[in-house]
C-alpha cells in the first residue's frame, strides 16, 4: 500500500487536478480577501529542476505551503513577484514536494487530499516529555526527502512547528550536507494573523501577507551540522538575533 500511495502522489496528471481545485479554493483568501506581497522570485532564474531546497519559517499548517505553490506556478507562467489572474492553474508547476508531519496530514479529508499535491510525510521523533529534545528524522523519512530532491524542488520548515523562534532541527542541516542542494531561504509573515493554525479559516481579513525569497545560501558543505543549521536559521530570521526585532514576531502560535 505504501508504494501504491507514493505512485499516486507522484502521478503528475492527478497532481495537476489537485493543484487546480486547491488553487481555486485558496486564491481569494490570498489575493483578494487579504493582500499578498511577493519578493525575490528573480532568484528562481536559472535554478536547476532538481536538488533545490526551500527552507522557511512556518506560521500555519497549510496556507504557507499553498501560497508557495501558487507562486511557483505563477513564476512558471512568467509572472514576477505577483500572482495576477490564476490562469496558471490550468498548467501548474508540479515538480515540487513539501515536508509535513504525518500526524497533521492524516487529520482530515482536506489534509489527505492535499497530500496528493506532493506531500512528504515525516514522523515527529522528539521526546514527548520535552519538546526541546529532538532526535531527528526517521531513517526512512530521510530517504523519502533524498529521493524527492533528486527529482524535484522541496519545501521544508526546519523548525517543524508554527511556534516562532523554536529551535531548528539538525536533520535539515544533515540533509543539506548529504545532498548538497541549492538552498533558498524564505521568510513569511502575516499568515498567523490572517488565518487560524491550520490555515484554512480566516482570523482577520485585509491582512498583508508577505513572502520573501532570498538569494541562494553560500554553504560550505564541509561545515558541521551546527554551523549549517545556524546559517539556515539566521537566513530565515528565526535565530536569537531576530527574536525581538519586530512586532510581527510577538505571537504565541504553537
Amino acid at each position: 500500500m505504501g508504494q501504491l500511495s507514493e505512485r499516486i502522489k507522484n502521478f503528475h496528471p492527478l497532481r495537476k487536478v489537485v493543484y487546480f481545485f486547491v488553487g481555486l479554493f485558496s486564491y481569494p483568501g490570498l489575493a483578494i480577501i487579504n493582500k499578498l506581497k511577493i519578493s525575490g522570485t528573480e532568484h528562481f532564474k536559472n535554478l536547476p529542476r532538481q536538488k533545490v531546497l526551500f527552507v522557511s519559517n512556518h506560521q500555519t499548517y497549510f496556507a504557507d505551503v499553498i501560497t508557495f505553490l501558487h507562486i511557483f506556478c505563477a513564476v512558471k507562467w512568467g509572472k514576477k513577484n505577483r500572482l495576477g489572474i490564476p490562469y496558471y492553474l490550468l498548467n501548474p508547476f508540479t515538480r515540487v514536494n513539501y515536508v509535513a508531519a504525518e500526524a497533521t496530514m492524516k487529520g482530515s479529508f482536506i489534509s489527505r487530499l492535499f497530500l496528493l499535491a506532493g506531500g512528504i510525510t515525516v514522523k515527529r521523533t522528539w521526546n514527548k516529555e520535552s519538546k526541546e529534545v529532538r532526535k531527528g528524522l526517521d531513517v526512512s523519512d530521510t530517504r523519502k526527502i533524498h529521493r524527492a530532491l533528486e527529482k524535484n524542488w522541496v519545501i521544508t520548515f526546519p523548525q517543524g512547528t508554527t511556534k516562532p523562534f523554536a529551535p531548528g532541527r539538525k536533520g535539515t542541516a544533515l540533509l543539506i550536507k548529504q545532498v548538497k542542494p541549492v538552498v533558498i531561504p524564505v521568510v513569511i509573515n502575516g499568515f498567523w494573523r490572517a488565518f487560524n493554525k491550520k490555515g484554512l479559516k480566516f482570523k482577520k481579513k485585509g491582512t498583508l501577507l508577505s513572502v520573501t525569497f532570498k538569494a541562494p545560501l553560500e554553504i560550505n558543505y564541509e561545515d558541521s551540522t551546527d554551523t549549517i543549521l545556524a546559517q539556515v536559521m539566521d537566513a530565515i530570521e528565526q535565530s536569537k538575533d531576530f527574536m525581538m526585532k519586530g512586532k510581527h514576531h510577538w505571537q504565541t502560535a504553537e
